[in-house]
């Protein structure tokens, strides 16, 4: 699949699914989250911020599987706890999902995640 059709399959849809190992128990764990996308970078928000196990897994790990439709990818994770740049990818979620939308479901604010598609 090409870069396009990856980027495309993302913008397509609102959420995918991600898939983390487990810190302490090596066992796969998926979840659905929302996604932000700016051209070769994928942006993820844990919606209970740090407190989130799916983040702390990747804070171990700092590998991620994302799916949708018919992309599947293994992908290299950045966490990002930097207040402002936490803050910018709040904007973008906000700015993609609806203001109302992203204070209603999220309720911590203290991370994110970065991604690069190849």
């Amino acid at each position: 699949m090409s870069s396009s059709e990856i980027q495309k399959a993302l913008d397509s849809s609102a959420e995918l699914q991600i898939t983390v190992n487990g810190r302490k128990s090596g066992r796969e764990f998926s979840t659905p989250v929302w996604v932000v996308r700016e051209g070769k970078t994928v942006f993820l928000m844990p919606v209970r911020g740090s407190k989130n196990q799916w983040y702390k897994n990747v804070l171990k790990s700092k590998r991620i599987k994302i799916s949708t439709g018919k992309v599947l990818l293994e992908l290299s994770a950045k966490p990002i706890n930097d207040p402002n740049r936490v803050a910018s990818v709040a904007d973008k979620f906000m700015k993609k999902h609806g203001v109302a939308d992203v204070k209603k479901y999220y309720t911590g604010f203290d991370a994110a995640v970065e991604l690069w598609l190849p």
